[in-house]
């Protein structure tokens, strides 16, 4: 074998090596936490900030993994002024996760050149609320998914309706407006409507939703709830270069 031969030979079995493991070996920490925690899996894992604690990454969710004495700690990290580090932290997550919404499965309303993503439920009255808001602003293009809460017993039904509805943009401003909780709508139970309302339910699962309304103003102002100050401030700054493409 000459040398060149042998020299790629190398190559490709190093390779394999890198791929199987997975490309990057753990951090020792990481090696720590899988020993201490074996049934809990993670997304990510880094240092918190912290001696000796690690914010450790699931969907939307954080904990913290103290190495010392190989505890877990849930609950919120607060610094001296009382803002909490986890909230800002998660709120990072969720807009880094955002980027990878399957954008063509949410209901489009509207057609300008503000983008608002918005995790709605048509049977909340706050949602309603911002519903309206927004509703009004002809300069936004809105990506609507839906994650109902369970309390809310007929709100996917209404969100299949809005499925299968032609129009499903007036469908969903009907439901927001109410006019579906009187109105009689027959039940669609296709299973396209039903495997939609799976996808919005795990899109809000998987990049940390925890609440109704929430939404993403132009890639890069998160609001949770109807704060409609905070909704018209952030509609009022130009949209960033790298916004959501519309599909």
């Amino acid at each position: 074998m000459t040398s060149k031969c042998l020299r790629i030979l190398i190559l490709v079995m190093s390779l394999a090596v890198f791929l199987a493991a997975g490309g990057l070996c753990a951090e020792p920490y990481e090696d720590a936490f899988k020993k201490a925690y074996p049934q809990i899996a993670f997304d990510s894992m880094k240092p918190a900030g912290i001696k000796g604690v690690y914010e450790v990454v699931k969907g939307g969710e954080i904990i913290y993994f103290l190495e010392e004495p190989g505890l877990l700690f849930v609950g919120e990290i607060i610094d001296r002024t009382g803002k909490s580090l986890t909230d800002t932290r998660r709120a990072e997550i969720l807009m880094a996760n955002a980027k990878n919404l399957p954008l063509d499965k949410a209901v489009r309303v509207g057609s300008g050149k503000q983008t608002v993503i918005e995790f709605t439920d048509p049977d909340c009255p706050y949602c309603r609320r911002a519903a309206t808001f927004l509703e009004s602003r002809k300069d936004v293009t809105r990506y609507v998914f839906f994650f109902p809460l369970p309390s809310h017993k007929d709100a996917e039904n209404k969100i299949k309706y809005i499925f299968c509805a032609a129009d499903k943009a007036k469908a969903y401003e009907d439901a927001m407006k109410g006019k579906l909780d009187t109105q009689k709508y027959a039940a669609c139970k296709t299973k396209d409507a039903a495997d939609l309302l799976v996808i919005h339910k795990e899109a809000g699962r998987r990049i940390g939703v925890g609440g109704t309304p929430m939404f993403i103003i132009n890639g890069k102002e998160l609001i949770m709830g109807a704060n409609l100050p905070a909704i018209e401030a952030a509609l009022q700054a130009e949209p960033k270069k790298d916004e959501p493409k519309k599909p």
